[in-house]
């Protein structure tokens, strides 16, 4: 009988995806430029889901813009990460606008977006950053 870690040694892989195919493919949005602006020490890169529901602002309103939101992700995940030392991943929030908020609920209202801050091996063993939502892995 072949235990499981000798099984996986000895596997052939079909397939992987990189996270430099992911960035290339938008599945990820790199931050690291600004990241590195607000201390981060690795790249970082968002998801799609995190970058939907935290960054992106699709209006011309002049109130909020994606650097904007962009850096409060990032500085709350910093801080988020101080706090948590010695762990690969930490949950934080951040508050923002809603994009499809109309005004009918009091305009700029914000709400709470849950996000979470995983360091990992990037595709040659580096550590990189990745802020996703709190159910994505």
């Amino acid at each position: 009988m072949t235990s499981t870690a000798d099984f996986w040694a000895n596997a052939e892989v079909i397939h992987a995806y990189s996270r430099a195919q992911a960035l290339v493919d938008c599945v990820l949005v790199d931050a690291t430029g600004t990241a590195s602006q607000a201390g981060y020490r690795v790249p970082v890169a968002l998801t799609r889901g995190a970058w939907a529901a935290a960054v992106e602002w699709s209006r011309d309103d002049g109130l909020q813009d994606e650097a904007g939101r962009l850096w409060d992700v990032l500085w709350m995940g910093l801080h988020a990460a101080k706090r948590a030392s010695g762990q690969n991943r930490v949950d934080f929030h951040v508050y923002v606008v809603p994009n499809d908020d109309d005004g009918a609920s009091g305009y700029g209202r914000a709400c709470v977006v849950h996000l979470a801050l995983h360091i990992s091996p990037g595709d040659d063993g580096e550590p990189v950053m990745t802020i996703m939502l709190p159910d994505e892995d």
